[in-house]
């Protein structure tokens, strides 16, 4: 069958014919992995497979050191294949989706803080303790003005498919923090909050197009073209337009109750390291937690090398935020100025 002007090959010479010329070839793996069909394929699927600027292979006992050149040469070859051949399989898999923000990073304003921090967003019910909960920007002059939340997802690699969210137009950023490890974690502080965010701190691999929303109190889901791989953990919901007028100032503002970036998480099998400033994204591969308990996971062996340690100390404290968030839930901040909110916005921030 034609496609894009190319012929398939193996449909064009037929099922007979194609047997007897795979039987003639020698090792009919070899051409696969000298041209990095695996990878090549990965890259199809998903494009964010082309930031990989090599894949490692990390192993939990301590490679040997003594080996050849052609050997190791040989040895990258194979190991290029396996790693992305189980990639390709993790691309494909129907394991459902879930919500994978592990924390807040911070919003681009707040009207009443905390009162109305980004932390609400995380709740899924419009109300807690009798009380709205939901974010709200700053107030702005200009309808146009955009605002952004921004949210560190559970995993350094995600392949995600759908945002949930509720409400105005939107549009999706996908990528990796320039800041150390740690200081993308929720900040109070709203100056130190703006630093954090600011888009010169970030690395963004992938732009969606921009989704209109109805302008109502409800969940709304938005599909991506395609399902996405965020190399780097972070993502940015960018909110464009403003629709809703605040009758006290007459100014214009957003609000928001509930987001979910729905996905899944790629971890402990594949996990990545991005060098900065350089910006090299090295896909690391740990065949070994295939197969591996979650219990064991947690266990420290000595023996263990230090990549491993390495790798999956980081899975551990993820894994370890992500417990605590589902046991404690989102901040709620609730005190007792917090009764006077009604008379500056309605109780439902969407009418």
């Amino acid at each position: 069958m034609e496609e894009n002007g190319r012929w398939d090959f193996l449909d064009w010479v037929g099922p007979d014919t194609s047997v007897c010329i795979f039987d003639l070839l020698d090792d009919p793996r070899g051409p696969l992995i000298q041209n990095q069909f695996c990878k090549t394929l990965c890259t199809r699927i998903c494009p964010e497979v082309a930031n990989f600027t090599r894949a490692v292979e990390v192993t939990r006992s301590p490679r040997p050191t003594s080996e050849s050149s052609h050997d190791a040469d040989h040895r990258g070859h194979d190991k290029d294949h396996r790693i992305y051949s189980y990639l390709g399989g993790a691309l494909v898999s129907d394991n459902p989706s879930t919500d994978c923000i592990l924390h807040c990073v911070g919003a681009s304003s707040t009207d009443f803080f905390p009162a109305e921090s980004i932390e609400n967003t995380l709740e899924p019910l419009d109300r807690v303790n009798h009380r709205p909960s939901y974010w709200s920007s700053g107030g702005a002059d200009d309808p146009d003005q955009p605002e952004s939340l921004t949210y560190r997802l559970n995993s350094d690699l995600c392949i995600i498919d759908e945002i949930r969210i509720q409400p105005f137009k939107v549009r999706i950023r996908m990528g990796h923090s320039k800041l150390p490890p740690g200081l993308e974690s929720f900040v109070t502080d709203d100056d130190e909050n703006l630093r954090v965010i600011a888009d010169e701190n970030y690395v963004w691999t992938y732009t969606s197009p921009e989704f209109p929303m109805l302008q109502e109190n409800v969940l709304q889901s938005f599909k991506l073209p395609r399902p996405v791989m965020c190399i780097g953990g972070v993502v940015k919901i960018e909110l464009l337009g403003r629709v809703q007028k605040q009758y006290t100032d007459d100014r214009y503002y957003i609000c928001i109750c509930h987001a979910e970036v729905r996905g899944r998480s790629l971890s402990p099998v594949f996990m990545v390291d991005i060098s900065e400033p350089a910006g090299y994204s090295i896909l690391k591969y740990l065949p070994g937690t295939r197969d591996l308990p979650a219990e064991d996971m947690m266990l420290y062996d000595a023996a263990d090398s230090l990549e491993w340690h390495s790798l999956v100390a980081r899975y551990r404290q993820m894994k370890h935020l992500a417990m605590m968030n589902v046991l404690l839930g989102p901040v709620q901040f609730m005190d007792e100025a917090d009764v006077d909110l009604g008379d500056v916005i309605d109780d439902d921030p969407y009418m």
